[in-house]
């Protein structure tokens, strides 16, 4: 398990008329998790070595299996029937050798309306080839065969594996393509690091150009699409062999996983927006382990895996990447990528539970061996796809472990000079993305005052936020507690009248002279001048006195400012107006 450290969470809101101040809140939290049990649920057997599911974005709720020998069939939801026939049926032009076959398909973002979907397979010469089909017009359970362009074929001499294999359109609408390294072992080409081969890489090119061979273009923004010494398709560099990889379907985050050589397989993830550029490592690192380091670069240039796990019995020997689960039906699978080892039956559900900050759970019963691929139906319902020449099988997968909801323990408030305290408890944090509080004069209104970013544990968490709020009488607070699929609640209101304020007073308001004046019971520990704009003016030390204080100011240009008096729990705020010759 990867657990994360101590994190503190900054929020700094306060503003006044013509001044804004900034306040440090920190809440220092380890989050856990409730993992839940993964259910492997058989919906169909008896198909020919499926190795990739997945759906068409059109509304249509089906499913696409693609089975190796080139056949691709089509399976409707949410009953899991099999459709007679096939959508595609393309043997003559591939090879299903070794690791050879139909590998993947893709349909284009607006298929619906173009009916264009795109197919990488290997071909009879070994190599690696992505075309672009039709379907039949008037027939969506048909692709029309005649229609076959062919985009790119890559060379991929002397080996039958380290294919790569999968299509995804990303949220760009541009199409991506991991491509292995060109089979072997080590490779001894050095493929993976040569910019000028596209064997061991991650390509990204658009598709839309529907007439014109080669029937693509180079997205402008792609990280070499100017480079004299890389190929312009080229988006990531140094992959082994990326048989499985996705797209968060969420916020566009990259999931790959990297199958390893002899010692380490790899999951990798980063944000869609830092996801160009990379250069995974291979051949130079396996893992986070040194390979091959001759003619490499400094190990600071190389993008490393989240985890890794070794080839032992403990381990696997083969990763095949899946999905982040975003669907429903499941809450309590919600968040977590789920990925197996095709080898050695258990799977890895892994959570990222702040930003790079991760939790790993291995889960090693129940679950089949040789799955070759996952996929999402239209919904995010995640499916498999189980390798056999003649009891292929379709797994839905599910859970039995129960999602306990969000339990809010508390919410108070306290009015203070300046501002007002509000602070909650929660319990049992699963999918919370945020909370937001909201105010109002006269609770029927209510507007924003700001947000904070759920800590998502599981135990108990405490969170406070201030207020700015100076002048008012009585005001209605209420919390909005906002779950990762957008859904929400709100909490009881709370009131809180200004007249329950702290007791300090600051005077004198209008300073033509030198000195200003404190009355307060407590002890006050600091008293700090802030201009307009927020920047420390002046500041003295109290030393905790109380009662009446009387305290000498240097000459301060004239003009309004903040002044701040720290207690010893609390931070009061009073406007003045310096007229000081």
């Amino acid at each position: 398990m990867i657990t994360s450290n101590s994190v503190k969470r900054n929020l700094v809101v306060c503003s006044f008329l013509l001044a804004t101040l900034l306040f440090l809140l920190s809440i220092g939290f380890t989050t856990m998790a409730q993992t839940p049990t993964l259910i492997y649920g058989s919906i169909l057997t008896n198909l020919s070595d499926p190795v990739d599911v997945v759906n068409a974005g059109d509304n249509s709720n089906r499913l696409f299996i693609v089975q190796r020998a080139g056949q691709v069939k089509i399976v409707t939801l949410p009953g899991g029937t099999l459709l007679p026939g096939n959508f595609l049926d393309i043997p003559d032009s591939t090879d299903n050798a070794g690791e050879g076959g139909i590998l993947s398909i893709a349909f284009h973002p607006n298929y619906e309306n173009n009916r264009y979907f795109f197919v990488y397979y290997t071909t009879t010469d070994g190599d690696l080839r992505l075309t672009r089909f039709q379907t039949q017009a008037g027939n969506p359970n048909a692709a029309d065969e005649t229609t076959g362009a062919v985009l790119l074929t890559i060379p991929h001499p002397g080996q039958s594996n380290h294919n790569g294999g999968k299509l995804n359109f990303g949220p760009d609408g541009n199409l991506y393509l991991g491509i292995g390294d060109g089979g072997g072992s080590g490779d001894a080409s050095n493929n993976a690091q040569n910019g000028n081969k596209l064997l061991g890489k991650m390509l990204r090119i658009n598709v839309d150009d529907f007439l014109n061979p080669p029937y693509y273009t180079i997205p402008p923004d792609n990280p070499y699409a100017s480079s004299l010494t890389v190929a312009h398709e080229i988006y990531n560099i140094g992959m082994r062999n990326p048989w499985r990889w996705s797209f968060d379907r969420l916020n566009g985050d990259v999931w790959i996983a990297d199958v390893g050589q002899d010692l380490w397989e790899e999951i990798n993830h980063t944000s869609f927006a830092s996801s160009a550029a990379l250069n995974y490592g291979w051949r130079c690192y396996e893992g986070n382990q040194t390979y091959n380091t001759t003619g490499c670069q400094a190990i600071g240039n190389y993008f490393f895996p989240i985890y890794v796990y070794d080839h032992s019995a403990a381990g696997g020997h083969s990763i095949t990447g899946g999905y982040v689960y975003r669907a429903t039906e499941f809450p309590a699978m919600y968040g977590y990528y789920i990925c197996s080892d095709y080898v050695i039956a258990r799977a890895w559900l892994v959570k990222e539970n702040s930003p790079g900050v991760y939790t790993v759970t291995t889960q090693t019963s129940g679950i089949p061996n040789n799955i070759t691929g996952y996929g999402e139906a239209e919904n995010g319902d995640l499916y498999a796809v189980r390798l056999g020449s003649s009891n292929g099988t379709l797994y839905k997968i599910t859970t039995n472990t129960i999602y306990v909801p969000l339990k809010l323990l508390q919410f108070t408030g306290k009015a203070f000079t300046g501002y007002n305290d509000l602070k909650w408890k929660t319990t049992n944090e699963q999918n919370m993305s945020h909370y937001e509080i909201e105010f109002s004069s006269d609770g029927i209104k209510y507007n924003n005052a700001g947000r904070i970013n759920a800590i998502n544990s599981t135990v108990e968490n405490n969170y406070s936020f201030q207020h700015p709020m100076n002048f008012f009488t009585k005001l209605f607070y209420r919390l909005k507690s906002v779950d990762k699929d957008g859904s929400y609640t709100y909490s009881n209101v709370i009131t809180l009248d200004g007249k329950d304020r702290t007791g300090v007073k600051v005077y004198p308001t209008l300073i033509t002279g030198n000195n200003l004046n404190i009355i307060s019971a407590k002890p006050v520990e600091q008293l700090t001048f802030f201009s307009a704009e927020g920047k420390n003016i002046f500041q003295t030390k109290l030393n905790n006195l109380s009662g009446s204080i009387s305290i000498s100011i240097p000459h301060i240009p004239k003009g309004f400012y903040i002044v701040q008096v720290k207690l010893k729990d609390e931070y009061v705020y009073e406007k003045v107006l310096i007229q000081q010759d």
